[in-house]
């Protein structure tokens, strides 16, 4: 299997992938180089994959590498880049929190069902890891493993990097549209269910101090996402998803 190495310059970190006659996932734009007997193919997404990645801003397709040497991948980051072991579980991730995966593992899509992909910092569509192997992630600092016994948690939104065995539903703050906005929170991520969420709670000192020529981790930024633009825009995710939800119903009736 490929041997996943965290390696560090100038406190700036990227990810080498040593291969032995393996093959890994690699996510579209994330290769900085590679040295060695390797190959590299892409392998054809299916239709209903090509559409889910669109709407999603996920990646279509993503090189696999195989041979014999090794593969560097970015982008550097003073964040963190985490070795995720999978036991046959499936884990949903935060957008852009992908780097690569050894083959074994399935990378797919799940859909936010509701207003949850239309108001939170998550797309509609997200990318799921299946299987028995490694996944690297890209986080905005160190991971805080939150282990849930069929209980609630809740967490400003985009603070999780990823969950395995909950629900991840989106809801105000407080109660009512004035409780809420009066509460200076927005809407917040509540995950139910008997599972693990990994959260990102505190930064790296430097991604709040790094300059904008550098990237300090992978998908959207923490202070780039507002509270009230998430309210000012649940109106229309709301007529959307009901629209949405209507002309569901329609093709239904139409293919019966």
């Amino acid at each position: 299997m490929p041997r996943f190495e965290i390696v560090e310059h100038q406190q700036l970190k990227r990810v080498r992938v040593v291969l032995d006659g393996d093959s890994v996932h690699v996510e579209a734009g994330a290769l900085q180089h590679f040295r060695g007997d390797i190959t590299v193919t892409v392998p054809r997404p299916t239709a209903t994959g090509a559409v889910g990645s669109v709407l999603g801003g996920q990646s279509i397709a993503r090189p696999v590498y195989t041979g014999t040497g090794e593969v560097y991948l970015g982008p550097p980051t003073f964040g963190e880049y985490v070795v995720l072991e999978l036991r046959g579980e499936t884990w949903v991730l935060e957008d852009g929190a992908y780097v690569c995966s050894d083959v074994g593992v399935t990378v797919g899509l799940t859909r936010n069902r509701g207003l949850t992909g239309w108001v939170t910092a998550e797309s509609m569509f997200q990318t799921t890891v299946t299987g028995h192997g490694h996944v690297v992630l890209h986080t905005r600092g160190p991971i805080e493993r939150v282990r849930l016994r069929d209980e609630q948690l809740a967490v400003d939104d985009g603070l999780a990097v990823a969950r395995c065995g909950v629900r991840m539903t989106a809801r105000g703050a407080a109660k009512g549209l004035l409780g809420t906005l009066s509460s200076g929170d927005g809407l917040i991520d509540v995950y139910d269910g008997d599972g693990v969420v990994l959260l990102v709670p505190v930064p790296n000192a430097h991604t709040v101090l790094a300059p904008h020529g550098v990237p300090a981790a992978r998908g959207r930024s923490v202070a780039a996402r507002s509270p009230g633009a998430s309210l000012l825009f649940l109106p229309f995710a709301m007529a959307a998803a009901t629209a949405m939800g209507a002309m569901t119903a329609m093709v239904g009736l139409l293919i019966r």
